[in-house]
């Protein structure tokens, strides 16, 4: 990455699982070069596929100015002065319980349909979607298997998006990027089409893609590369280290840059 990009970088949206993880765990570096980011004084949200009660815990206890979950559905944020979590949904709940009982449908049938495949553990804590485990708590499924649990969310008429552990699965077409587009406006009263040359991107795996294709500046940590031929379109540039390590070494070069 030139120079002069990363020292015009003002905001970083960054992915958790296995982009600020190593295997499973959020590491003291990959922390502190989150908090050292934050302090530099950009923008930093993550946008995550992991649940509601995550993002409670992550807008009110880590240095971020916001987080989007879900894959999209919402964003969570503190507000310092009137300390207070606020969120921003885009159902009601009226809305989230009449997707329960289809939610509850199509997870019985891919349980019975692809032998070795859970229920994410997070599940109980979700509002929006249904996570279909394939390698985080159960052994890892094959790339046939992963497929047949995109099939079946698809055919009951759900988006499915495969991350590094999970197969999510929701009724509409929003997306990762959708509320990226939608907090900056609503929060900052920035359109992120205007500034795409000063926002960043970083992430590991295919329900990714949207975001690597939209910013510019899209940067996957190492391990992306596992997912490349799922990938329909890859990021600009590449950590030398996977995960949390790969984290650290962008957030020091784009703090190296304005020194």
């Amino acid at each position: 990455m030139p120079a002069a990009a990363a020292k015009n970088i003002r905001g970083v949206f960054c992915d958790i699982d296995d982009t600020l993880t190593s295997e499973g765990k959020l590491t003291a570096r990959a922390y502190a070069a989150l908090e050292r980011l934050h302090a530099s004084g950009r923008l930093v949200i993550p946008l995550t596929g992991r649940p509601a009660g995550w993002c409670d815990h992550i807008a009110r206890m880590w240095p971020v100015d916001g987080v989007i979950g879900e894959n999209g559905a919402f964003y969570y944020w503190h507000d310092h002065a009137a300390h207070k979590l606020k969120c921003r949904h885009l159902l009601d709940q009226a809305a989230r319980q009449a997707h329960a009982a289809r939610l509850a449908a199509v997870r019985d049938t891919i349980l019975r349909e692809v032998p070795g495949c859970a229920v994410a553990s997070d599940q109980f804590c979700r509002l929006y979607d249904l996570a279909i485990d394939f390698c985080e708590d159960v052994p890892a499924l094959s790339d046939s298997a992963i497929d047949r649990i995109v099939a079946l969310m698809e055919q009951a008429g759900m988006t499915a998006k495969v991350s590094s552990i999970h197969v999510n699965g929701w009724f509409g077409q929003y997306d990762k990027l959708s509320m990226a587009h939608l907090l900056m406006r609503e929060r900052y009263g920035l359109e992120l089409a205007q500034e795409r040359e000063q926002c960043m991107f970083v992430g590991d795996s295919p329900n990714d893609a949207p975001l690597f294709a939209y910013l510019p500046h899209a940067v996957g940590v190492a391990n992306v590369a596992a997912f490349a031929e799922r990938m329909c379109a890859l990021p600009a540039y590449v950590t030398p280290s996977r995960g949390g390590a790969g984290f650290a070494e962008l957030a020091q070069a784009l703090i190296a840059a304005r020194d």
